[in-house]
């Protein structure tokens, strides 16, 4: 019974340093060590439930409580940046490590390195093929662009103005995200109107009709718009 159980922790140990050194090579955030202490823990949690005898609804509930507490690792390890979430590949692979420790723990030693064997295959080949996906044109990409389309206008036709922007965001459409206004301290009796937007970059002739059509207002003096640049999604 304790050789069983020093083999199950044995298969855990080396699944999870499998896992953690494709993570580690690459520098991420949860590398080899951390990989390999929650590959091996969960094993540890799920042999507490066979050695008190509870049988198969024993090793259920601690798997279960396995699953609850990796998450708020994997919660640890997400991070935003810049607007950008970055860490949700290596908080996936620490909810697979958990997994392939568990089913280590439970004594399936076959779809443990079944298991192992898909995080790596997911980590290294598909990582390729998700960059070949990213090669390819603006046009066929799934991509978000954030646009700011600035208005300046007299005063008293703030109000007009921001109809028209309202009524042309929801015809076109376009993401309508936000909707500002501010006196411009230069200018007396001026206003900027500005509007944020999110849309795909293919869509952004739309935009410029919308500004042409602004443009020709009589109460309008100037109209510009700018755009951020698109990044590449962080794993």
């Amino acid at each position: 019974m304790t050789f069983d159980l020093a083999l199950r922790l044995a298969a855990a140990f080396a699944c999870g340093v499998a896992i953690g050194l494709e993570r580690q090579i690459r520098q991420r955030t949860a590398g080899l060590r951390t990989i390999t202490l929650v590959a091996s823990g969960a094993s540890l949690f799920v042999t507490l439930g066979v050695l008190t005898g509870n049988g198969t609804a024993g090793v259920t509930q601690i798997s279960a409580y396995v699953v609850s507490g990796v998450g708020f690792l994997g919660g640890g390890v997400i991070m935003r940046d810049k607007g950008s979430i970055q860490g949700i590949n290596t908080a996936a692979t620490l909810w697979c490590s958990a997994a392939v420790g568990v089913l280590c723990g439970a004594g399936h030693y076959g779809p443990a390195v079944a298991g192992t064997a898909i995080v790596l295959l997911t980590n290294t080949v598909l990582r390729e093929v998700s960059r070949f996906i990213n090669a390819t044109p603006v046009s066929n990409a799934d991509l978000v662009r954030e646009y700011m389309l600035t208005v300046v206008c007299r005063e008293e036709d703030e109000i007009h103005i921001r109809t028209v922007l309202t009524n042309s965001m929801y015809s076109t459409p376009l993401s309508f995200q936000s909707l500002t206004s501010e006196d411009l301290a230069d200018r007396p009796q001026q206003v900027r109107v500005t509007a944020t937007l999110k849309l795909h970059p293919k869509d952004q002739p739309k935009l410029e009709q919308m500004a042409s059509r602004l443009a020709m207002e009589k109460s309008v003096s100037s109209v510009t718009w700018t755009a951020a640049e698109v990044e590449a999604a962080p794993e």
